[in-house]
């Protein structure tokens, strides 16, 4: 007879500022990921600003629909204002370290925190930023990988190391590779798949699942075997 499995506890979720402002883009952020960006729009700007000065963190969410202008240089991207629509589950965003490169032009070195949800549809300020009402998601219980899931957990340790040894950081230390939800969202950042997938993954709740659905498609890729 199988022993029943113990409760697992769910982290409380953190309070996030309401409305939160948002930057949305081409991609779909995971908790504990990190994300460079270059910021030269005034209402990013004034954004990073607020959010350095307050302490707290902004939104990033995946666009549905919406076109991405490209800056001439290729420095970053920004909206089409019209016709843009987002993910309703985004991903909080710590600001880790800014630099100024040049004047009007940020870099920013920044870490996932917490995913959040969308009471509705965002809104768009005078001054061009997007900011939405948001309730904050629980984060990933800490479970461990079960046999199962030992190929996979070793092949991203193996992944990690060829990329450290390219002088690549892919991750924030520590490694939790004793934890499904942080092996998953990792491999998640790795696989080539469709935003679509990416963000069904980053949505659901049971980090067993998620780090499930990821092995199911390296086995079948072949980047798993046996």
């Amino acid at each position: 007879m199988t022993e029943p499995r113990p409760p697992v506890s769910t982290p409380p979720a953190t309070p996030l500022p309401d409305p939160l402002p948002l930057f949305p883009l081409g991609l779909v952020l995971y908790p504990g990921a990190l994300l460079g960006l270059k910021v030269f729009e005034a209402r990013y700007l004034d954004m990073v600003a607020d959010c350095l000065r307050q302490q707290t963190p902004f939104g990033v969410v995946c666009l549905k629909q919406g076109g991405e202008v490209e800056a001439s240089d290729g420095r970053a991207r920004s909206m089409d204002k019209t016709h843009v629509k987002v993910e309703m589950v985004g991903v909080a965003v710590r600001i880790d370290a800014v630099d100024a490169e040049q004047p009007g032009i940020l870099q920013l070195r920044c870490t996932g925190l917490q995913r959040f949800r969308l009471r509705e549809a965002p809104v768009q300020r005078d001054d061009g930023l997007w900011v939405g009402r948001v309730e904050s998601l629980a984060d990933d219980p800490v479970r461990t990988p079960g046999p199962a899931m030992l190929q996979t957990v070793t092949a991203l340790a193996e992944a990690i190391k060829k990329l450290q040894e390219h002088d690549r950081v892919p991750f924030a230390e520590p490694y939790r590779l004793d934890d499904a939800g942080w092996v998953a969202n990792r491999w998640c950042e790795l696989l080539p798949v469709p935003l679509a997938a990416k963000q069904k993954l980053m949505e659901l709740d049971d980090p067993m699942i998620r780090l499930s659905l990821v092995d199911g498609f390296l086995r079948d890729k072949k980047v798993v075997v046996g």
